[in-house]
C-alpha cells in the first residue's frame, strides 16, 4: 500500500492525483464514453471519459495518449488543446480519490475500440464503451462525469475550443 492509499484508508487527506482525460470525438462529433461501475456494487453505474492518472514523469499529454490507448485501443487520435480543468473527489474501489483533471480535445476517424489494454481494475469496473451524440447525452438520465458534460460538449461543438482551459466547478461524490 502506498503512503497516499494508507492516508486515504485511515481517513486522512490523500495526495492529489494528477489525471488527464480525453474528450474524444469521431467524424460525426460523437463522444466516446466508458460505462463504469463500483466493483463491489455493479448496479452503481456511470459514464465517463477515457483517461487516468499520470505515471512517473509523464506529461499530461503523454498520460492522455497512454490512457486512451489502454482503455480504447485508439492510438491515432489527434490531440488538441486542454479544454477544461477540474478538481474532483470521489469514493471508488474502497478508497477516496482526490484528483486534478485536465480534459484534452481528441479527434479520431477510428470508431472501433479494443479494450485489451485495460488494467485489472478497469477490467473489474468497466462494462463497455459507447459513442454518444450530444442529443443522446442531453436526453440521458444516466449519471455522466463531469456532470455538465452534455452542455459543455454542446458549447464546444457550437463555439469551438476555448482560448484558455475553462475551470469547471469542483465535484464531490
Amino acid at each position: 500500500m502506498t503512503d497516499q492509499e494508507r492516508r486515504a484508508a485511515d481517513g486522512g487527506a490523500a495526495d492529489v492525483r494528477q489525471a488527464s482525460r480525453v474528450i474524444l470525438l469521431d467524424p460525426d462529433d460523437r463522444i466516446l464514453l466508458l460505462h463504469g461501475f463500483e466493483p463491489e456494487r455493479p448496479t452503481e453505474t456511470w459514464w465517463f471519459t477515457p483517461g487516468g492518472g499520470l505515471e512517473g514523469t509523464e506529461t499530461h499529454e503523454e498520460a492522455a495518449r497512454r490512457e486512451l490507448a489502454e482503455e480504447t485501443g485508439i492510438t491515432d487520435a489527434e490531440l488538441g488543446p486542454v479544454l477544461w480543468k477540474r478538481r474532483c473527489s470521489f469514493p471508488f474501489d474502497g478508497r477516496r480519490w482526490e484528483q486534478d483533471e485536465w480534459y484534452f480535445l481528441g479527434r479520431t476517424d477510428r470508431t472501433a475500440t479494443d479494450t485489451g489494454g485495460q488494467t485489472d481494475l478497469e477490467r473489474r469496473s468497466v462494462s463497455g464503451l459507447r459513442w454518444w451524440t450530444v442529443e443522446e447525452l442531453s436526453a440521458s438520465h444516466e449519471t455522466v462525469y463531469p456532470t455538465r458534460l452534455a452542455g459543455l460538449l454542446r458549447t464546444l461543438l457550437d463555439e469551438g475550443p476555448p482560448s484558455a482551459p475553462l475551470a469547471l466547478e469542483t465535484e464531490r461524490a
